[in-house]
């Protein structure tokens, strides 16, 4: 890899952490307000949804969905251009990870506009119970979204298996910065925005390494 391409890289590295970073703040900005934290099981007690959102305000929501979109974009080359380092050692390999980045970011962003979408149609009608029931059936209507996560899933182990086996030039070590291990670490714990967190860490990583 020429010197020009491997500064490009490493820039698209930065950009995809930086990209996760400010998804997980987004996140954080549709699940916190002054009233308290919002969490999916909170969907079944429509009276806890009604005071976690008592105080949310709509511009917060607006913001965070669609600084969100632009943040999962910016990381977007970070998948791509990984996935074509990948393939200079298998082209199949390169191909799966470059076609599950796809179906990752793209269906991800639709989901990261309905999750705000929800929210902002409960409180823009006044978190009555008829908004409530409105609210759940678009939510489990378009759930099918969050299958995005299998993209990502996929990605972070054929990553992950290429570098813990040897099968590129990088130390085994480093395959340790990858979304699927650091998920695993991050899953039993109360941190917000693991997925986001885990996917930063590991671009912060690879833009050192690469």
């Amino acid at each position: 890899m020429i010197k020009r391409d491997l500064i490009m890289l490493k820039l698209f590295m930065i950009a995809a952490c930086l990209g996760h970073i400010v998804c997980g703040v987004t996140d954080c900005m549709m699940a916190y307000s002054k009233s308290g934290r919002f969490d999916f099981s909170d969907s079944k007690d429509p009276e806890k949804m009604k005071q976690v959102f008592s105080e949310m305000p709509l511009r917060q929501i607006e913001l965070a969905t669609l600084v969100g979109i632009f943040a999962l974009f910016a990381a977007a080359p970070g998948y791509l251009s990984l996935s074509m380092w990948i393939a200079q050692y298998s082209k199949t390999a390169g191909n799966i990870c470059f076609i599950a980045s796809l179906f990752f970011i793209v269906l991800i962003v639709t989901h990261h506009g309905f999750c705000g979408a929800v929210e902002w149609f409960f409180i823009r009608f006044g978190r009555t119970d008829e908004a409530m029931a409105a609210i759940m059936e678009y939510f489990k209507k378009t759930m099918i979204m969050a299958v995005a996560y299998v993209g990502l899933l996929v990605f972070a182990i054929v990553f992950f298996v290429f570098v813990a086996f040897g099968k590129t030039d990088l130390p085994r070590w480093t395959a340790v910065f990858n979304t699927f291990p650091i998920f695993l670490v991050l899953a039993p714990t109360r941190i917000p925005a693991k997925g986001n967190i885990a996917n930063a860490v590991m671009f912060l990583g690879m833009s050192f390494l690469l």
